[in-house]
């Protein structure tokens, strides 16, 4: 069982300075709030008995090397850091804090966790920000990851925030790694085809999102690993929600036809729907969305174990 976690979910801190000399001793790790990254890129804890301090060298794996930026410091303020302690010290003022590593923790992760995994292994991960080429992921300690967004979902968004919000626990599938680089993808794990298309049935009307207009139609989202295709209508633009008819489901050719009956405004940016994982634990060694049968082949194949 995996016992590294990406950070926030850890949630053990030492609760007085006896039990942070057992920490010391334990070589445990603990996680705790971060509240200021100084001028120097130092990081300070709130231990709440007690303030830590991680030198701006202890605050990443890289850092010293340059391989990572100290944005990556700056941006751990307000939020939960993990760090091992290492001893204690006085600062300016005379008050005793702790001498903290967040990189040794990360060291500790990648080395008995991060470098054992697999292409094909299921694992936990937290989405920390995103980019227009992909979501970043912690996969344990504050070690990122990333999910190219073609590898999200087999329905095509146009940003990694139109299915997942920051702070979100989701599950991924290790694609390929490369030394201490990890890639993940995602969509193998929202179901095939069939599965997806096996809650929705003919003469219904439901809920779908607008993800592309075409001059033969427009490609509507009804669950993020399946879409059909409706009629072309006015005043219908892409991330509009809509209703739509069901005309045809049609496994052979992987088709859904729709008829959009109405389109919803919405004054502000919604969460991303919610998505059910087929898949959540274990390995995949390939995965096949395609209906057995059709002209059209999408899988994925996972590197040799």
């Amino acid at each position: 069982m995996n016992s590294y976690f990406p950070e926030g979910e850890l949630r053990k801190c030492p609760a007085d300075i006896e039990e942070a000399e057992e920490y010391i001793i334990s070589g445990a790790t603990a996680e705790a709030v971060c509240i200021i990254c100084t001028g120097e890129h130092d990081l300070i804890v709130d231990l709440g008995f007690m303030k830590g301090r991680i030198k701006r060298s202890e605050g990443a794996i890289g850092i010293d090397e340059g391989t990572t930026r100290d944005i990556a410091l700056i941006s751990r303020v307000n939020k939960t850091v993990c760090f091992k302690i290492t001893g204690f010290t006085t600062d300016e003022t005379g008050s005793r804090i702790a001498l903290l590593s967040r990189r040794l923790a990360q060291l500790e992760c990648l080395e008995n966790y991060i470098k054992k995994l697999r292409c094909g292994d299921i694992i936990d991960a937290k989405v920390t920000h995103m980019e227009q080429f992909g979501a970043f992921v912690d996969i344990g300690c504050g070690i990122p990851s990333l999910i190219p967004i073609d590898l999200i979902s087999v329905s095509r968004i146009s940003h990694p925030s139109d299915r997942f919000t920051i702070g979100e626990n989701i599950k991924a599938v290790v694609k390929c790694t490369d030394e201490n680089k990890i890639t993940l993808s995602h969509k193998e794990l929202l179901g095939t085809w069939l599965e997806n298309a096996e809650n929705f049935s003919i003469g219904e009307t439901v809920t779908g999102i607008v993800r592309s207009i075409e001059s033969y139609g427009i490609f509507v989202e009804l669950r993020p690993n399946l879409a059909g295709l409706a009629e072309l209508k006015p005043d219908i633009s892409v991330g509009s929600t809509v209703s739509v008819y069901i005309k045809a489901i049609i496994p052979e050719k992987m088709k859904i036809k729709l008829i959009i009956v109405d389109k919803f405004e919405s004054q502000a940016k919604e969460k991303p729907p919610a998505f059910d994982y087929y898949i959540t634990s274990g390995s995949i060694e390939s995965w096949k969305y395609s209906v057995e049968g059709s002209d059209k082949l999408i899988m994925s194949d996972f590197c040799p174990r």
